[in-house]
C-alpha cells in the first residue's frame, strides 16, 4: 500500500474542484483592529497592511483593554497552563468563575465548560441520546457540523426537518408517541446565510410535543439581548429553552465553548461525557479573558449598537452597487458567487489587489453551488474601511462578473 499516494490523491481531487485551501499567514496588530499583516514570506517575517474582513471576533474582544488586563493578570498570578483535565488537577478557581457567570449569563441553573463549541456540542448531544435510550432528535437540515457529529456519535434515531420551516417539523414531530423523549436541535444565528430561527414557535412545538430544546447560540452571544444573551435573550424566551451551547471565541473574543442547563444535565454530561473527563482544561488566563470579555458585555451595550449599525450599512452599500448580497435579519453578510475556483478568485484578488482579507467560503461548509464570501463587519471597521471595500468589489464584479468566470484570470495578473 502506498499511504503517500493515497494522501496526496485526497489533496489533489480538492485541488481540482478548487476547493483547496491555502491560510493566510497573518499578524493582527494589537489596538488597531481590523488591521493586520499579511506574511507573505515566512522567512523575512515581513508583511504589508491589509484589513481583515472575515473574522469571528465580532466585536473586536480580543482587543478589549479589559480582556487583555486580565490574561496578563491570571498569567501574573497562577502560571500558563491549567495543569491537567478538570477532573484530576486542571480546574481552577478561573473556571469555576467562569461557569457561574455563564449560567447567570443564560438565566440557567448551571453551565460546563469545553475547549471549544464543537467539542460541547458533540459530547452533550452524543452523552444526552446514551443516558437516554429511546431519545429521538429532531435536527434542522443547516445544524453545523458539531451538532451532526453529536447526533451522529450518540447512535439514536434521528429525523431532519427543513431549514426553519415549522410546518415539516411538526409532522415529523407527529410521527412519534408522546412519551418518546425528543429534543429538537437548531441554531439561533446561521452563520453561512444569516438567518435566525424562530425559537418561541419552535419552543411551542415542543411544549406540544413534549420534546426538549437544544439552541446553539454560537454565533449571537455576546450580539444580542440586553446582557449578550442570545437571540433567546433578545426574544425573551431564555426560560424556554432546556439547553444551550455557546462560545467564548467569537462574540466574546477568547477561546472555549460551553453549555448551560439545569444542575442535573451538567452534572451528568460532566460525568459521562468522553470529550469533557479527557481533554485538558482552558488555561486559566484564558478563562480569565473570557470571564472579563462576559462582564463587560453583560453592562457595556456600544459594541453591540455600533456592530449592528457596521452590518446594516455593509448591506445597504452593498446592495447600492448591485454586488449579490444575502439579505438577511442578522449581522452575518454573505455574497454570493456560486462557484468555488470563482470563489477564491475573488478572495485572492481582494487580498493582492486591495489588501482585503477575505476567505472563501466553499463546501462542505456549504452546498456546493452555493460558494460564497462571506463579510463580517466589526464596530471597528470604519466608514473609510467600507468605501474601500466596496470600491473593490463593485470594481471587480463590473469587470469580471462571476458568470464569465473571468476573475480566475484577473486574480493571476
Amino acid at each position: 500500500m502506498d499511504y503517500q499516494a493515497r494522501f496526496k490523491a485526497a489533496i489533489d481531487t480538492v485541488r481540482a474542484e478548487g476547493r483547496y485551501r491555502i491560510f493566510a499567514d497573518l499578524k493582527r496588530r494589537r489596538g488597531a483592529y481590523p488591521r493586520a499583516d499579511y506574511i507573505a514570506d515566512i522567512g523575512s517575517g515581513e508583511g504589508r497592511e491589509i484589513t481583515v474582513w472575515c473574522s469571528n471576533d465580532y466585536l473586536g474582544m480580543s482587543q478589549n483593554p479589559v480582556v487583555l488586563e486580565a490574561m496578563h493578570e491570571a498569567i501574573d498570578k497562577v502560571g500558563a497552563g491549567s495543569g491537567g483535565t478538570r477532573n484530576i488537577a486542571g480546574t481552577t478557581h478561573y473556571h469555576v468563575q467562569l461557569e457561574a457567570e455563564i449560567a447567570d449569563l443564560h438565566a440557567k441553573p448551571a453551565a460546563l465548560l469545553f475547549t471549544s463549541a464543537f467539542v460541547a456540542n458533540e459530547a452533550a448531544l452524543s452523552t444526552i441520546q446514551k443516558l437516554i435510550p429511546g431519545t429521538v432528535i429532531f435536527s434542522d437540515e443547516k445544524n453545523h457540523a458539531s451538532m451532526i457529529e453529536g447526533i451522529r456519535h450518540g447512535g439514536g434515531d434521528k429525523c431532519i426537518w427543513r431549514h426553519n420551516d415549522l410546518q415539516d417539523l411538526e409532522s415529523k414531530l407527529q410521527r412519534y408517541p408522546l412519551d418518546t423523549p425528543k429534543i429538537i436541535v437548531f441554531e439561533s444565528v446561521y452563520s453561512m446565510d444569516g438567518h435566525i430561527a424562530p425559537i418561541a414557535q419552535i419552543c411551542d412545538l415542543a411544549d406540544k410535543y413534549g420534546a426538549m430544546t437544544y439552541l446553539d447560540e454560537v454565533h449571537a452571544v455576546g450580539l444580542y439581548g440586553p446582557r449578550g444573551g442570545g437571540i433567546a435573550e433578545r426574544d425573551g424566551v431564555m426560560d424556554r429553552i432546556d439547553i444551550v451551547n455557546g462560545t467564548l471565541a467569537k462574540g466574546f473574543g477568547v477561546m472555549g465553548g460551553y453549555i448551560a442547563g439545569s444542575s442535573e444535565l451538567c452534572d451528568a454530561i460532566r460525568s459521562y461525557a468522553p470529550g469533557f473527563i479527557f481533554t485538558t482544561s482552558l488555561a486559566p488566563a484564558i478563562a480569565a479573558g473570557a470571564l472579563a470579555s462576559i462582564r463587560h458585555l453583560k453592562t457595556h451595550n456600544t459594541e453591540r449598537l455600533r456592530h449592528q449599525e457596521r452590518a446594516r450599512t455593509l448591506k445597504a452599500r452593498l446592495a447600492e452597487v448591485g454586488v449579490p448580497v444575502m439579505e438577511g435579519p442578522s449581522h452575518i453578510v454573505p455574497v454570493m458567487v456560486g462557484d468555488p475556483k470563482h470563489c477564491k478568485a475573488v478572495t485572492d484578488a481582494l487580498l493582492k489587489h486591495h489588501g482585503i482579507y477575505v476567505q472563501p467560503i466553499n463546501y462542505p461548509t456549504v452546498p456546493k453551488g452555493t460558494e460564497r464570501i462571506r463579510l463580517t463587519p466589526t464596530p471597528f471597521h470604519t466608514d473609510e474601511h467600507i468605501d474601500q471595500l466596496i470600491a473593490a468589489l463593485s470594481e471587480l464584479w463590473h469587470k469580471c462578473p462571476v458568470a464569465k468566470g473571468e476573475f480566475i484570470k484577473l486574480a493571476a495578473e
